[in-house]
């Protein structure tokens, strides 16, 4: 029974695994890319893709409201194989930092479908360029246009940009790219390093008169992008405070201890008589409650993906491993008390005429 109630409770705490598991990570940047970081004038080693992206050119205008204006021309070549379109993962949350993406237009210079379909994901806004009922074909470019806010960094003695104006979530190569930056006041500390999230290379720099700044990179590998930082002077633009989102992750000891007490609970369950299984449900049903409202709070506010995990989950998740325990305890051959099937009379006599017909034929 012990061994059985052991397996119930291994099996109950499932749910709590899977929760684990799902939990995005907090470093939404930090993204694996098995490439070296790129050089001016290097072709990336390997079998050569079909699909790539030959120029992508950024232009980053920061604005004296704040607001942080972009505008991407990107050409992508489908080679021979026919897609609907191309998809830009926009990041609106970076660990706790959340961003406002907003004004999303999208068009296109050589006559591709552009219509433009956004999807808000875990720390991304996808944004879909494309038509679902057409295919093309070669080069085409795309132009996509939106807003950031919430992006600056206020300092004591100075507000600060940092952005990766391409992503990392590009799957091909990039041939030439061109970071332009340009603000309301002159630039006077502006960098921009290109690679991956480990190893990085410093952009050619090339200013274009005091209040714009141009950086470029050839040959990128694919999740390789360009992190822009300027940083301006106090009072030249207008910067909120930045916003923030609970961790997703916000579980203390507490919380644990109640889970293992719940754990434990099921183990000493062995001994002692086994809840009714109707009690386990509605022990389960409110730890699924439990776990809904600590959800659901941070999810009415905030939207779907900005959920927080914390105490209340934990206490939620050991009710549900406790009422799930007690339902599984009582099912067929499970209850305090049942040994072996013992067999009845006609199963008895069943057997004995069995061994009766093995002793004849032996």
């Amino acid at each position: 029974m012990r061994a059985r109630l052991r397996g119930t409770a291994a099996a109950a705490a499932m749910p709590l695994v899977a929760v684990l598991f799902a939990l995005p990570g907090t470093n939404a940047a930090a993204s694996s890319a098995p490439y070296p970081p790129a050089r001016p004038g290097v072709q990336p080693p390997g079998p050569v893709r079909h699909e790539s992206i030959p120029t992508y050119d950024v232009v980053l205008t920061l604005r004296t409201d704040g607001i942080l204006q972009v505008r991407e021309t990107i050409t992508y070549d489908f080679a021979r194989g026919g897609e609907h379109g191309i998809v830009r993962r926009v990041p609106f949350r970076h660990a706790d930092r959340l961003y406002d993406v907003r004004n999303v237009s999208t068009s296109s210079s050589t006559g591709a479908p552009a219509r433009a379909r956004t999807l808000k994901l875990l720390h991304d806004v996808q944004i879909t360029v494309g038509d679902r009922h057409r295919e093309v074909r070669g080069r085409q470019a795309y132009v996509i246009e939106y807003e950031m806010a919430w992006v600056f960094t206020p300092f004591a003695d100075h507000d600060e940009l940092v952005w990766d104006a391409l992503g990392t979530a590009w799957d091909v190569p990039i041939g030439n790219a061109a970071v332009r930056v340009e603000a309301p006041v002159p630039l006077r500390n502006a960098s921009c390093r290109a690679g991956s999230a480990d190893e990085t290379t410093r952009c050619v720099r090339d200013r274009d008169g005091p209040y714009a700044v141009d950086f470029t990179q050839s040959a990128l590998r694919p999740h390789e992008g360009m992190t822009v930082r300027v940083r301006l002077p106090k009072g030249a633009i207008s910067v909120p405070p930045p916003r923030y989102a609970p961790p997703h992750w916000t579980g203390t000891w507490p919380g644990t201890a109640v889970l293992a007490l719940a754990v434990g609970a099921v183990v000493v369950a062995a001994r002692r008589p086994v809840p009714h299984r109707r009690a386990g449900r509605a022990v389960a049903a409110a730890g699924a409650l439990l776990v809904a409202a600590d959800v659901g709070d941070d999810v009415a506010i905030r939207g779907p993906w900005a959920f927080s995990l914390g105490d209340r989950s934990l206490a939620g998740l050991a009710l549900m491993i406790v009422g799930m325990a007690a339902v599984r305890a009582h099912r067929p051959g499970l209850l305090r008390g049942e040994g072996p099937a013992r067999p009845t009379a006609r199963s008895g006599t069943a057997e004995h005429a069995a061994s009766t017909l093995r002793e004849d034929y032996s």
